[in-house]
């Protein structure tokens, strides 16, 4: 696996220049390795099912969830982020809601599913995913063709509910297992509001302390750049130890290290983490792809087909072109976020928790993957092609849109 996570690297170092103007992604190459790679295909790894390894998949889920979010944090200033606030409320109270709402419907009503597992399904599929969305948001191409509150939107939308996704998940449980309303309503308080404590805190100082390091000439070069992958490991760790809601842990975090650390240190920081985001989705697609249900896949039949394309189209895309006036968007624009909010790492993430909490459910384990799965090969195809057909759709935008 590490020689082929290495293989993969440099074909990705080498195509770098060009990634983001072809028909492909880092997730979607690392995804087929895996296939490739794995017992069905060519039997190179003999990697075991998803409900066998969901430990190891959900702990490198999360560290490259860590990872993700802080990069989404630095990737533009405070002062962009708070004046998307109304925009980024409604997505976050009303649009995230909704999407696990209607995903968990047509879960119940393709699939069948009982109340209690179409609930598991629809809150892991809900949040759409940092990982997936850079390759849409980011590079000289997306800045030249997408408008800046667009990517923005995207960007800090992805990261910011995928640890906001965790209280419909306690929901979820609550409804599937023991635990209880109230108890998932206190575990839910104590992990958001954990959570931001926490980040806003250890964000603040490490800000406060690069900057003091600069000042005496201690943190300049490589070491400065990869301080905020430690710090988002650190906090990690440490809402761990808290048990609080460690993702949304380091997305507050590299909010409040944004507002504390000077533009230039902010500046500075973003091409290594991008770089490493960019990376660092190699290992866990690999494994993803190598761990595939199939067997199960095919025990759910071709109802399984149209949920997955049923979650594409309904899960997201309806609900925006519905709040596009609350959100002040235009039908291109409501149509290119919809469409680009993937379905990604933050699910993977979801699923194993579940699975974790109240054991493998295989249904919601093998829908929910070949959900991911679709949504990785799509959403990396897609790229290139959404981002030319909205720049010449919005072009030609009647006049009260524009």
């Amino acid at each position: 696996m590490l020689a082929a996570v290495g293989l993969l690297g440099v074909v990705v170092a080498t195509m770098s220049a060009k990634m983001r103007s072809l028909p492909i992604s880092e997730p979607l190459l690392g995804l087929t390795a895996g296939i490739v790679l794995g017992p069905q295909v060519t039997g190179v790894f003999t990697f075991p099912s998803l409900a066998v390894e969901q430990s190891v998949l959900h702990e490198a889920s999360r560290i490259l969830l860590a990872i993700s979010v802080m990069a989404v944090a630095l990737r533009y200033p405070f002062g962009d982020i708070r004046r998307h606030g109304r925009a980024l409320l409604i997505l976050l109270l009303i649009v995230l809601p909704v999407m696990a709402l209607v995903s968990a419907g047509l879960g119940w009503a393709i699939l069948g599913m009982p109340v209690a597992a179409a609930a598991l399904f629809g809150a892991a599929i809900s949040p759409t995913d940092p990982v997936l969305a850079s390759s849409v948001v980011t590079g000289e191409a997306a800045e030249r063709d997408l408008p800046a509150r667009d990517r923005q939107l995207l960007s800090v939308e992805s990261g910011s509910n995928d640890g906001l996704a965790l209280p419909l998940v306690l929901v979820a449980l609550a409804v599937a297992g023991p635990l209880g309303a109230g108890d998932a309503f206190v575990e839910s308080v104590w992990q958001v509001a954990g959570g931001v404590a926490l980040g806003a805190g250890i964000g603040w100082l490490g800000g406060r302390a690069l900057r003091l390091g600069a000042r005496h000439g201690a943190a300049v070069g490589a070491p400065a750049l990869f301080f905020t992958v430690v710090l988002a490991l650190g906090i990690l760790g440490a809402a761990g130890l808290l048990r609080v809601d460690g993702v949304l842990a380091v997305f507050v975090g590299g909010v409040a290290f944004n507002i504390v650390g000077t533009g230039s240190e902010r500046a500075a920081e973003v091409p290594i983490d991008e770089a490493i985001n960019r990376f660092a989705v190699l290992p866990l697609f690999v494994l993803f792809g190598a761990a595939l249900p199939w067997r199960q896949w095919h025990e759910l039949g071709w109802q399984v087909a149209v949920l997955v394309l049923a979650v594409l189209v309904l899960r997201r895309i309806p609900i925006v072109l519905l709040m596009k006036r609350p959100l002040r968007l235009r039908t291109p624009d409501a149509l290119y976020l919809g469409w680009f909010g993937p379905v990604g790492v933050s699910a993977l993430f979801y699923l194993t928790l579940e699975a974790d909490r109240l054991g493998a459910n295989e249904t919601v384990l093998a829908a929910g993957s070949l959900v991911l799965a679709c949504s990785t090969i799509a959403f990396g195809v897609t790229g290139v092609l959404g981002r030319t057909l909205y720049r010449r759709v919005a072009v030609q935008a009647p006049a009260d849109e524009r």
